[in-house]
């Protein structure tokens, strides 16, 4: 018999527990492959080395894609429950100032949604756990617990509690969901593959009376200003209004920029709000947050994604979308994905047939992401160009049938089966795309 996590935090409890899958990591990534694999009746241990609540660096603001995968994890997504709904994204560049709607879809619905982090991300966990799934708080893994004789992972050890207690846990299975940094990832040897994009997020809060704007809004003209220049650079800044009398505002910017190693982004996101109209209240005695930065590993720049019993869900497999950097809707995708791929290979009946059934995952995820992924790969190049970036904004913003196909393309929201033409293009374009 398994024991509780109340029981591991007893003076004199256990220092080991089983189960038949670990969940290293409870943000959206780790919640949802704990809630559908403990939906499937397997017993999962989900490990998480802070307390809820507690924040994390984002922008708040959810699309349709996510919205889906917290309907289908039966929560309540409705204003009464405290979300604020958006109708699409505002965008803004090149003098022009551009409403689209989210589009009217059969696999997606037609709002987003805002929510902040701290609440967000407790909402999935104790959906976990109403599931079955057996949280861990302040759980800090160290290590993998290795097979001597194979190589395969057998647990992990972890520190645990206020006093750093020593303890191991054993299972068949781990998931890793530990974010970019992904420890338990590199040391099992996974390390970021260089030639996949990366990104940084940087973002503040503010009071507002922007607060409750019902359309997430993007600006594209974000510049490099050093030495008396003026280069655009491969990114953009959001304003997100956040329904509580704050807006969150931030920029995520591209490596493929030459000047991504060189520019103190918080810099950048204070030249930008002191940009912005006075009466929004961007203006430093309006901060509520300090400035606070994130890594965002795009286009699977982690990989194999499954080897020696350890599968990678989230920003540790490198699931942020290259395109426009959203990564919630791609980590609870993910982590439904693993989920299923895990149900099978539990019930099959002999190791080969587990492994077999364990061994698709990687495939999988290639299938459903890989060639868009690659076609992100490629935006990610062009726009790194200054001139090429300028241009998209100055030109594209003009035409709105086409920016209603830029925002299907960046936002990733198709019909798969059937849809406008436009779906039919962006679903034939990923298909030709080679799904490395």
């Amino acid at each position: 018999m398994t024991d509780t996590a109340a029981d591991l935090t007893k003076p004199d409890s256990p220092v080991e527990s089983t189960a038949d899958v670990i969940v290293v990591g409870a943000g959206p990534a780790g919640s949802t492959t704990a809630y559908y694999l403990a939906q499937a009746g397997l017993d999962v241990l989900l490990l998480e080395k802070t307390e809820f609540p507690r924040e994390k660096v984002c922008g708040d603001g959810l699309t349709p894609r996510a919205t889906k995968q917290l309907v289908d994890m039966g929560i309540d997504v409705s204003t009464d429950n405290g979300w604020l709904h958006n109708k699409g994204l505002r965008i803004i560049g090149g003098g022009v100032r551009l409403e689209l709607d989210w589009p009217e879809l059969s696999s997606f619905p037609d709002y987003g949604l805002v929510r902040k982090r701290a609440d967000f991300d407790e909402l999935l966990v104790r959906q976990a756990e109403k599931a079955g799934a057996r949280l861990y708080e302040r759980c800090n893994v160290s290590g993998p617990v290795l097979d001597d004789r194979t190589g395969r992972i057998v647990g992990v050890t972890a520190k645990l509690g206020e006093d750093k207690r020593a303890v191991t846990f054993r299972a068949p299975l781990v998931v890793a969901a530990d974010g970019n940094s992904t420890r338990l990832s590199l040391a099992m040897g996974l390390h970021r593959r260089e030639d996949r994009p990366m990104g940084v997020a940087y973002r503040t809060y503010f009071t507002s009376p922007r607060h409750d704007d019902d359309y997430l809004e993007s600006w594209l003209e974000l510049w490099d200003t050093r030495n008396g220049g003026k280069q655009q650079l491969p990114g953009y800044g959001w304003v997100f209004g956040m329904g509580d009398g704050t807006s969150n505002v931030g920029l995520g910017i591209l490596n493929s920029s030459p000047a991504f190693g060189e520019l103190d982004w918080r810099e950048v996101l204070k030249a930008w709000c002191a940009g912005m109209p006075e009466e929004w209240g961007y203006t430093p005695e309006n901060m509520t947050d300090p400035i606070r930065g994130a890594a965002l590993p795009m286009a699977f720049n982690r990989q194999p994604h499954y080897t020696r019993g350890l599968l990678l869900v989230g920003d540790a497999g490198g699931m942020v979308n290259p395109f426009n950097g959203e990564g919630i809707a791609y980590a609870m995708e993910s982590g439904q994905l693993a989920a299923g791929v895990i149900v099978q290979a539990h019930a099959r009946l002999t190791p080969a047939g587990r492994e077999r059934a364990l061994e698709a995952y990687p495939r999988v995820l290639k299938d459903v992401y890989g060639g868009y992924y690659t076609l992100g790969r490629a935006f990610v190049k062009l726009i790194g160009n200054p001139k090429i970036m300028q241009l998209a904004t100055q030109r594209g913003l003009t035409h709105p049938m086409l920016m209603k196909f830029t925002l299907k393309m960046l936002a990733n929201l198709t019909d798969p089966q059937g849809g406008d033409a436009m779906d039919r293009i962006i679903n034939g374009l990923a298909k030709v795309a080679p799904n490395a």
